[in-house]
């Protein structure tokens, strides 16, 4: 099983997280899905629903059967531990968070067999729920269909 450097699946997902509306987007290898979107909210389950439903709604991943969606929701997961600092808790401990989310999904291995991946990037501000009180934050997960 050897990672191909070109298709290094999270950083693809955080390049796309991180470029601007205006900038050109980012060339993905032939057949892999992708989706980007924005959410803000105070409470996590909230933002995990608006990923998911991006996810399904742009075809990332099947609206039937369960293995996509929990693979999608452990890349969710891993990537808000990173945004909340390991404390996946947002209303609750007086914090907002406003994201932008990039989905990415694709086979990242040069064996075919090896299957897709799914990657979730995070990136925007979390904060008190007082404005001007935010600071920026990132978070990446990724986990095998």
């Amino acid at each position: 099983m050897v990672l191909a450097v070109d298709k290094r699946i999270g950083k693809h997902a955080i390049l796309l997280v991180l470029q601007s509306e205006a900038e050109e987007s980012i060339s993905l290898p032939p057949h892999w899905k992708y989706c980007t979107g924005k959410v803000g909210a105070m409470d996590s389950q909230k933002v995990v629903s608006a990923i998911e439903t991006a996810a399904k709604r742009e075809g990332i991943i099947r609206t039937n059967g369960y293995r996509e969606t929990h693979a999608l929701y452990h890349a969710i997961m891993d990537a808000l531990s990173g945004v909340t600092r390991g404390q996946v808790q947002l209303g609750s401990l007086m914090r907002t968070v406003g994201l932008r989310f990039a989905i990415v999904r694709g086979n990242p291995y040069e064996e075919m067999e090896e299957g897709d991946w799914i990657a979730v990037a995070l990136y925007g501000t979390i904060g008190a729920p007082v404005r001007g009180s935010e600071h920026e934050t990132i978070g990446l997960g990724i986990n095998h269909m």
